[in-house]
């Protein structure tokens, strides 16, 4: 079974957000997700300051099975990405709540955080998936 902390959202394209205590959002792919995709051989982010509209691709991880991208799930400008991700995408796969995350963002609407599933929905979102 996969690993859902409960301090995150999440969404039904399986990545989390973790909203910050300066109001900024780090967003990640759940585990999941790098699970399914097995093991990540490259991760190609956008560039910082990038403005995203809900559902824009801001990210492509890439496994030795497949590519995927990564949607934003909210609207905001692109404040860091996880440099690390050009070394050791793997990163990912190991620490996928931690040192995993792809980038950070500041909201547009910090309220649509609260449409977003918490861990109790994601887990029966993963359960009900499996049927």
């Amino acid at each position: 079974m996969s690993e859902v902390p409960d301090n995150l959202k999440y969404t039904s394209d399986h990545e989390w957000l973790r909203l910050e205590d300066d109001g900024t959002v780090t967003l990640g792919i759940t585990d999941h997700a790098q699970q399914a995709l097995g093991e990540l051989v490259y991760v190609e982010l956008p560039e910082t300051e990038r403005e995203l509209a809900q559902g824009d691709a801001c990210a492509v991880v890439e496994s030795v099975k497949a590519a995927s991208d990564v949607y934003s799930p909210l609207a905001g400008q692109v404040l860091s990405v996880n440099d690390a991700l050009a070394d050791t995408p793997e990163l990912v796969n190991d620490k996928p709540y931690s040192d995993g995350w792809l980038v950070t963002l500041r909201p547009a609407d910090p309220q649509s955080l609260d449409e977003l599933m918490d861990a109790d929905a994601y887990t029966r979102f993963l359960a009900e998936s499996e049927d």
